[in-house]
């Protein structure tokens, strides 16, 4: 006999790999083989083969004939069930095709099992597969009428929707119909299977998978899911009236639908009832009291069907990982197409281990929570996802809404069930310009000659100061600070104040191009897949559009020292029988020097250990972290975006609902946050920052502290080139010398210098500067002020240092030759 599992008949639990060997239950096999053979002799002599007389040799050949029949039968399909787990091994979800909930006998009312044998075989526990009293009436009816009758009994009639169940799984339509054609054959076939079945497995073994196998109607496969979609419980808790109705609806399942046709449903489970109470199953008064419920008054506590992730104690993740084992490149192993890995999913018996960490994933549901309840009435939403630097193992993915109300995955790209293109991103993308700035030669005490600008004067880059294609279109990008600032400032400083018009000079500096393709090597792109847009505004302040997931497997590329790796959620997935499919292994590779990274990692450590630093307060662990703040114009979104060498980590926290007319996100402004209370103004170090630091407090719980690698001295000193002496030239010579170097040029402001008037007093930088970066004219008023007004007539040149919150955050020398970087072409 073949099994479909491993684990023995049909997969179920209670000890079901036994078989019968009680003396009384081989006699009813004996008893039902003599009858069966002899009555087989007079089918195919007298019955199904007329042509042949009914003497011995017909008999004989007839007999041959059954024995020439398969016996060998494959009892279940339910045993390939598919199983999705945590790290640690706790169920996630059972993917399936159908309603279908698999449980014990012992989970099984005992008025269930009374009813269905009742009703479907009532001598079930005395013969071994075959009903001869039931058969020969049956055989006898059918040679009145011409037609061919059941009297199967539930171990035939579990061979029957085995069969048909195996057809269906193998897409053999053809098969499937003919398991259940009213033919000779077909019964025989039936009837020889059944007994094998009978020679291997106990009577409760049989009831155990009959039940868990049959259509109850209304889409519920088998009693469990029968029980919770028609009256909301347990198939060990129905009564005697609702398995009664259950038992009755097996012969005509869209007939005896109490949902569509109560009334003929209700007559079948009197009938039910009724023929309980003659075999013994049932007293009188207890089927005269079922009797007495209307049907209609059963069903108020229907639950109707769930969809897989519906069940799972992790839905969001459940769903996530359907779309990732149908879609990824990584899951070729699975099949060719999603349509082929889909069907292994749910037929194939996997075991698919995950890389979720169950301890994790609910502090980090907890976390986001506390600060935004699911269901609150400001449409109010947030997400986090947690990975592995170095391996892109996705260790949580959690979110604050209603997986019934809505499945959209807010963590993940449009392909594996996310929006098309997931959120403004803010000032997280102020990263990817320091990492571009540190690749061309800048140090890490570079400065750069930020515009003025307030909430309320904002400054205005026209396209003309654009450097490439990335730029803006007329009349120009107008960019606002949080506070009014500018001025020659430090990367650190700039970095931890999340200051804009600083960071926006800096991308035109470096080229919008140049900042945008570090988007894209370290697997920036929005939901849809597509990269960032290349507009300015998207480039230098995170107007484009992100995934929490993308953004922190972004920056864990910054934790793993420019190590990225594609984010995965796979541990590993075994067979039904144990044997290990070879998954292969992640993509990694390094997309940005190592010291480079090092060294953004010393700046983006500034906005949560500087005094000034926008997330401060978020981090109060020892351990070194680092990261970024993100909050949109309008303050619709807020992020905050960080890591430590061992883990990442996104948090984002935004309004889901649009407002009208103008169709944007509604402003999280005096909006109220869980435990964290009720807030005017809303930044990323305001509500995201703190979750975040709590998400990974719980994420670094156990980890040994691993300081980040101190910057190389190329580092920190940069790679600046000599600026050809211009002192004194006029702006054109002055221009045209420049050019020819290689550089871009501004006309700045001018100053006290006993240089003669409107020739160059001074550059700035002074003497190097960053290759292909912009040098700032300063033209000479032809004279020098007196001392008293020199201070205020003084021209802004002085570059200060970072600015240092503790001792872990590293201060960086100015380079040796040439101190200043570049100012602003705009």
């Amino acid at each position: 006999m073949r099994l479909g599992s491993p684990h023995g008949f049909g997969g179920y639990p209670d000890g079901m790999e036994g078989r019968a060997h009680n003396l009384p239950h081989v006699l009813r096999l004996l008893t039902g083989l003599v009858v069966l053979s002899a009555l087989m002799g007079l089918l195919m002599a007298g019955l199904a083969i007329p042509a042949i007389g009914a003497g011995g040799s017909a008999t004989k050949s007839g007999v041959q004939a059954f024995n020439d029949l398969p016996s060998e039968f494959t009892v279940s399909p339910l045993a390939q069930q598919s199983r999705i787990v945590d790290a640690s091994n706790k169920l996630i979800a059972n993917p399936y095709d159908e309603n279908r909930i698999i449980v014990p006998l012992k989970n099984i009312s005992p008025w269930m099992r009374k009813a269905q044998i009742a009703i479907e075989d009532s001598r079930f526990y005395e013969h071994g597969g075959l009903d001869v009293r039931g058969f020969t009436r049956a055989m006898v009816s059918n040679f009145s009428s011409g037609d061919v009758q059941g009297a199967s009994t539930i171990t035939q009639q579990y061979v029957k929707i085995t069969v048909q169940e195996n057809a269906l799984r193998r897409d053999d339509k053809e098969a499937a119909k003919a398991a259940v054609e009213k033919t000779y054959t077909r019964k025989l076939q039936e009837l020889k299977y059944a007994l094998d079945v009978e020679r291997n497995y106990t009577k409760d073994q049989i009831l155990t998978g009959y039940l868990n196998l049959v259509y109850y109607g209304d889409q519920a496969y088998g009693v469990e899911a029968a029980a919770q979609n028609y009256f909301g419980i347990s198939a060990g808790k129905l009564n005697l009236g609702q398995a009664a109705l259950l038992a009755g609806i097996v012969q005509q399942p869209t007939k005896f639908n109490p949902v569509l046709n109560p009334k003929d449903s209700q007559a079948r489970r009197n009938a039910v009832l009724d023929r309980m109470q003659v075999v013994g199953s049932a007293t009188a008064a207890e089927v005269a009291a079922a009797k007495k419920v209307p049907v209609a008054a059963m069903l108020g506590n229907r639950k109707p069907p769930k969809g897989v992730c519906q069940r799972s104690s992790e839905p969001f993740f459940c769903a996530y990982m359907m779309e990732y084992l149908q879609k990824s490149p990584q899951m070729a192993v699975l099949g060719k197409t999603p349509a082929e890995r889909l069907k292994n999913i749910n037929q194939g018996g996997l075991v698919i281990k995950t890389t979720l960490n169950p301890t994790l994933q609910k502090a980090t549901l907890a976390e986001l929570t506390k600060a935004v309840p699911i269901g609150n009435r400001s449409n109010l939403g947030a997400a986090s996802t947690v990975l592995e630097p170095g391996t892109g193992k996705i260790l949580a993915m959690a979110q604050a809404t209603d997986f019934a109300k809505s499945q959209l995955n807010l963590n993940v790209d449009q392909k594996y069930g996310g929006s098309q293109y997931g959120f403004q991103f803010g000032s997280t993308a102020k990263m990817y310009a320091l990492v571009t700035a540190l690749e061309s030669g800048m140090p890490l005490s570079g400065t750069v000659d930020a515009p003025t600008a307030s909430p309320s004067s904002p400054y205005l880059f026209t396209p003309s100061v654009m450097k490439d294609k990335c730029g803006t279109s007329p009349p120009g990008w107008k960019v606002e600070n949080d506070y009014k600032s500018g001025g020659d400032l430090s990367l650190a400083k700039m970095t931890a104040e999340s200051i804009n018009t600083a960071f926006a000079q800096l991308v035109i500096d470096l080229g919008g191009c140049k900042v945008h393709e570090t988007m894209n090597r370290m697997g920036l792109h929005q939901g849809d897949g597509k990269p960032i847009d290349t507009a300015i505004p998207a480039i230098a302040l995170g107007a484009g559009v992100v995934t929490p997931m993308t953004i922190a497997n972004s920056y864990a590329t910054l934790a793993a020292r420019g190590k990225f790796c594609e984010p995965t959620p796979i541990d590993s997935i075994t067979t039904s029988n144990g044997k290990a499919i070879k998954v292969p292994p992640t993509t990694c590779k390094q997309v940005i020097q190592a010291d480079v990274a090092d060294g953004v990692n010393a700046l983006l450590q500034g906005p949560l250990r500087d005094p000034r630093g926008t997330a401060k307060g978020s981090w109060t662990s020892s351990r070194p972290a680092a990261g970024k703040t993100g909050t949109t114009n309008a303050h619709n979104q807020s992020w905050f975006v960080g890591y430590t060498p061992q883990r990442a980590a996104a948090v984002w926290v935004g309004n889901l609902k649009i407002s009208k007319p103008n169709g944007d996100l509604t402003t999280l402004n005096g909006k109220c946050f869980g435990t964290y209370g009720c807030k005017k103004s809303v930044f990323g170090g305001t509500i995201a920052g703190p979750v975040w630091g709590k998400i990974m407090t719980a994420a670094t719980n156990g980890l040994p502290i691993v300081p980040f690698t101190t910057p190389s001295e190329r580092v920190k000193n940069g790679n600046y080139v000599a600026i050809p002496d211009v002192i004194g030239n006029s702006i054109g010579t002055a221009t045209s010398k420049l050019e020819g170097a290689g550089f871009k040029v501004k006309v700045g402001s001018r100053v006290d210098s006993s240089v003669t008037e409107g020739r160059v007093a001074s550059t700035s930088p002074g003497s190097r500067a960053m290759a292909g970066g912009t040098i700032t004219l300063l033209i000479s008023r032809g004279f020098t002020a007196q001392p008293q007004t020199q201070t205020q007539s003084k021209p802004r040149t002085n570059t200060p240092k970072p600015t240092v919150a503790v001792p872990t955050i590293p201060t960086f020398p100015k380079p040796t030759k040439g101190p200043k970087p570049p100012k602003p072409t705009g």
